[in-house]
Parts: structure tokens; sequence; C-alpha cells
């Protein structure tokens, strides 16, 4: 099921006995698991029937025993285990030790008065696993991973529809592109647009343009944009806005570099016939950002990028070595990428 459907299946009071929560988008399972709560438990009723393990400290047996423990003065009881890491393909070591056949006892026979919450945040689950099978049969799962540019418009607008305004599709566009896709800054922002729109209102690109921080990942992309479009004078602008901002030179060459690099790499795949899906899977990136790469990479040449990595590479060199100043060196490559335009 995804985040949306359950957000809506919880607004109309419908709660299911089990959920798996599994993905690498931690902001989406964290929001999933405070609106279960929300919606499960009144303020007053969590402090007795709202328990959090992390399988890392608690064996899985302490939190099936309080999942079948009746819950005090009758009603829900919601018990969370986090870090679950025995639905994952990961191997990781633990001094405690679980007792799995319970697990499964328990997901085949669920509580009736109890919501058991299991998070699993990690790209992959083991679906050979019965506790994997077991959960997604008898409760709902969600995928928590990095939402599509679809995925984030409908996650925009049900934000939006809950702050009780509108908001013009180019302005969610503008969004998205200046917070990185990044799900928790877009929520901090579209809060602060909401409060300065007032009930009712409309948010728009002008408003977004001009309320909404920039990321330091979305000032490094439109840094880099600027050279690819040859608008040195933009690139200029924004590195003296970084510095303003106390950013280092050297932590902004290597920003940079890290984004041309993406850039080579997307181009690279990209001849090799990769959908962008699948390029963010290889490069552990965002579909967004990929998204946005493969724009800025058909600017460039494969040399051309891979001259630039060069140059920044011997910039940082020769900078760490003592012999330019910092600031010089960054002034003589924008320099010289002026003078190549």
């Amino acid at each position: 099921m995804s985040y949306v459907d359950i957000v809506k299946s919880l607004r109309k009071g419908t709660i299911s006995p089990i959920y798996l929560l599994s993905g690498t988008e931690d902001y989406l399972i964290e929001d999933t698991v405070h609106r279960i709560v929300a919606a499960g438990l009144s303020e007053g009723e969590r402090e007795f029937n709202l328990s959090k393990y992390d399988m890392k400290e608690y064996s899985v047996e302490t939190a099936i025993e309080e999942a079948y423990t009746f819950p005090f003065m009758g009603g829900r009881r919601i018990v969370i285990i986090k870090d679950a890491f025995f639905y994952s393909t990961a191997k990781e070591k633990s001094n405690i030790e679980h007792d799995i056949k319970k697990l499964e006892g328990y997901l085949e026979n669920p509580a009736p008065e109890t919501v058991f919450v299991i998070v699993a945040s990690y790209e992959k689950l083991d679906e050979r696993k019965k506790i994997v099978k077991l959960a997604k049969k008898n409760g709902v799962f969600l995928d928590g991973s990095p939402l599509e540019e679809k995925e984030l418009h409908i996650w925009v607008t049900e934000r939006v529809k809950e702050h009780g305004v509108e908001m013009d599709v180019n302005a969610i566009d503008q969004l998205i592109t200046l917070t990185g896709a990044q799900l928790m800054m877009m929520a901090s922002e579209l809060a602060k647009l909401a409060v300065y729109v007032g009930d009712g209102g409309k948010i728009t690109i002008n408003h977004v343009n001009s309320l909404v921080s920039r990321s330091l990942d979305q000032n490094i992309f439109s840094l880099v944009d600027g050279v690819v479009k040859r608008n040195i004078a933009k690139s200029w602008a924004i590195y003296l806005d970084l510095l303003k901002q106390k950013e280092e030179p050297l932590k902004i060459i290597s920003l940079m570099v890290r984004q041309f690099r993406i850039l080579y790499q997307v181009k690279q795949l990209a001849q090799q016939g990769y959908s962008q899906k699948q390029m963010a899977g290889q490069l552990k990136l965002h579909p967004y950002v990929v998204k946005l790469a493969s724009g800025q990479a058909s600017g460039f040449q494969d040399e051309e990028l891979l001259d630039l990595l060069d140059q920044l590479a011997e910039m940082d060199y020769k900078i760490k070595t003592g012999q330019i100043d910092k600031f010089l060196a960054v002034e003589l490559f924008f320099s010289k990428r002026s003078k190549v335009g």
C-alpha cells in the first residue's frame, strides 16, 4: 500500500493489526508511525498503551508479550519494534537473541486489541523469510523508498490539503527543485508557506521563490548549472553567497566534484541504456536528483566532464599543499570557464 493510501485509510479510522514499514526514506516511515499512533490512541492513552522496542536492545519476545497484554482501561494498544534487522537481507550482529518462531506465531494470530508496527528501515527485505510473507499477508506493507516525481506531487498535494491551503502545480515543481526533494525540508517549508498565505490561501511560485530556503545541494546544483550553461556570472554569484553563509571553499569544491561525478556517471549509464529509475538504484540517489542530473549532463561531452574533474582535483591538491590560496583558486577556475564560454 502506498503512503497516500495508508494516510487515507487511517483518516477513515481503518487501522490494521499489523504494519510492516520498510525502505530508506526515513521521513515517510517516521511520519507513518506518527499517523498510526495518532489514529489509534488519544494523547492520554499513550502513556499506558504505547510501547516502543529497539530490536538491538530488546528481544522480539518482549515486544510480543507486550502485544498480547490487554490494554490498560480497555481500548487499543500499540507496540512498535524498531531496527527489525531480521527482516532485511543485511547481515547485522546483535548481542540480543530473537525467537523468530514466536514472531511467526504472533503474525499468524495477532492480538485483536493491538496494533503491531514493524519498522525495518532497510533498502531490501528478505522476501524468502516467513516473517516477511506473514506480515505482508496479514497486515499492511509500506514501501518507504524515495518517491518518484509523480508521487512527490501527490505527497505535496496531500500535505497542502492538510494545511487548508492550495498550491499551483508550478509552485510544487519549484518547491521540489529548491529542496532537492528532501521530504523533511519540504514538510517544514510547506508549513511555513501555509502560515504565510493563511487559511484558504493559495501558494504560488512567487511565494516559493521568496520564502523557501535553498538546500546546500540545490545551491551546488545551481552553481554547476551555471557552468553547464556558460553563465559564469550566475555561478560566481552563488559561490559568493555560499561564502557569506560561512561555507568553506574546500567544501564547495568537494560538492562540485561530487555533482560533476554524478553527471558523468549518469551520462555513462544513459549510454548503456539504463532508465532513470535504474540509475537512481545504481547510484544510490533520489530519482528526482537523477532526472535533474540527466538534463545537466546533456550539456557536456564526456571528455569535458573528465577535464573538469581533473581541474577540480588539481585545484584541491594545490590548496591542501599550500601552493595556492583557496579563494584565489576558485576565482581562477570560474575565470577560466568564462573564457571558455
